[in-house]
């Protein structure tokens, strides 16, 4: 591993010849941590599971990049070397797209920015839906000892704005993505943008609850 940490891959539920694959890379690279869940439970509930497993190991930051083929590693030693820096900040892409993303899936993410914007009083989060970010793991385990949160898709953007109304910074750093014609997409386009209205719902509501509480903050800095 060129980084030289400890690497958790999480299993989320695979059939058995991806089984057998991660087992196989996990024997033949010693920092790599195989964690695997007994069935499918959604990219929250994977990422979740390697943050409590890192955190429990002495990890302070974990570095979380999606299996998709759509980020650019290359960007990974930037993420790091920024994190290093500014410990106390989530690091997170800002997503520079090519010709290649579908035009449906751009238009989506530009109406749950808006609702972000909406839910946070400000324009600080500049993407939500990005899969390649640095997180402290400090407030995130202390978040989920008193909040449920969301499992599937929905929780890129729902750990965002959540950390953001408790004080934590978020820094972008712009980043290649490309989608790849072969590439694997698990996003279901009625199941989960029906799970990612309901977030914006609760967001909603979550932030009127809190609105003193963020006007107060803008007028602050």
């Amino acid at each position: 591993m060129p980084y030289g940490d400890q690497v958790f891959l999480i299993d989320d539920g695979s059939i058995e010849e991806g089984q057998f694959l991660l087992e196989d890379l996990s024997k033949k690279n010693p920092s790599v941590f195989l964690i695997r869940l007994p069935c499918n439970q959604g990219k929250g509930a994977a990422v979740m599971t390697g943050f409590e497993a890192a955190f429990k190991q002495g990890f302070t930051h974990a570095l979380q990049i999606d299996a998709d083929g759509q980020h650019d590693f290359s960007d990974i030693s930037n993420f790091i070397e920024y994190s290093r820096e500014y410990p106390e900040n989530i690091v997170s892409g800002q997503p520079i797209y090519d010709s290649s993303i579908p035009k449906s899936r751009l238009f989506g993410r530009y109406i749950s920015h808006f609702w972000v914007w909406v839910e946070t009083l400000s324009f600080d989060i500049k993407d939500s839906m990005c899969g390649f970010r640095v997180y402290p793991l400090d407030p995130i385990i202390s978040m989920l000892k008193d909040t449920t949160l969301c499992q599937r898709m929905d929780f890129d953007t729902e750990i965002l704005v959540r950390l953001y109304w408790r004080g934590v910074p978020t820094h972008f750093i712009k980043t290649r993505i490309v989608y790849p014609l072969d590439g694997i997409s698990h996003f279901n386009y009625l199941t989960d943008n029906w799970r990612i209205i309901k977030l914006h719902t609760r967001l909603f509501f979550g932030m009127l609850k809190r609105l003193s509480c963020l006007i107060r903050r803008k007028f602050q800095k």
